[in-house]
């Protein structure tokens, strides 16, 4: 089947109320339920067809009662305020999975979503050292996470680690992190010391685009 063009080349943090690793990667269920989290994707280069997205910022909060493949989940958009209406469109038809193979992310998650409050607009502050494994992004009176290193519970030490899936269609590797998160309205809910994964991800209609190298080995 023919797609439309289109690529977005993104920085992305995501954050879950599991414990660190998220059972997600390793196709085991969630170690709390609700299911649930935020996440923020900043997308340095990209386009729809001729519709330019580079710059443009999206957020959410999600929940879903048991495992994601159950279903039954919800999805609250957050979407950059700066965007134009036809790059609004163009950012949900990339994000709920339309104009791209049913086994790429997007498409996945989408077919697992059962109710979607109505998406706010609205600023999107977003920081991300993937280095230092340490980011942050923050809607104002909506969603926040903060996001440090993971620490040696003996010594103190930082801890890092990463995921590198091999067959996965999130992300082809990230680092893992410590999260302190909340969203309230649409979706309440607050978590601290949960896991979080930072990436550089690149996403067309066929699912993830190999990059030539991840930007960070864990040292």
């Amino acid at each position: 089947m023919a797609y439309k063009d289109w690529m977005i080349r993104t920085r992305q943090i995501g954050a879950c109320s599991c414990d660190y690793g998220c059972p997600c990667e390793f196709n085991a269920p969630p170690t709390r339920l609700p299911c649930e989290g935020v996440m923020a994707m900043e997308i340095t280069e990209g386009h729809f067809e001729d519709i330019r997205l580079d710059g443009l910022r999206v957020a959410g909060a999600y929940r879903w009662p048991g495992p994601v493949h159950e279903g039954n989940g919800t999805w609250w958009s957050v979407v950059d305020r700066r965007a134009s209406e036809e790059q609004v469109q163009a950012l949900f038809t990339i994000l709920g999975g339309q104009e791209q193979e049913p086994t790429t992310g997007f498409a996945i998650y989408a077919s697992t979503i059962a109710n979607e409050p109505d998406p706010v607009f609205a600023d999107i502050e977003f920081e991300l050292d993937l280095d230092n494994r340490r980011g942050r992004f923050r809607v104002e009176n909506v969603l926040e996470a903060n996001v440090v290193p993971i620490r040696n519970p003996v010594t103190g030490e930082e801890h890092h680690i990463s995921i590198r899936p091999h067959r996965g269609f999130e992300f082809r590797e990230a680092e893992m992190a410590s999260a302190t998160f909340w969203s309230k309205g649409a979706l309440d809910q607050q978590h601290d010391g949960r896991f979080a994964a930072l990436s550089f991800v690149s996403y067309g209609p066929h699912g993830l685009i190999a990059e030539e190298s991840f930007p960070v080995r864990a040292s």
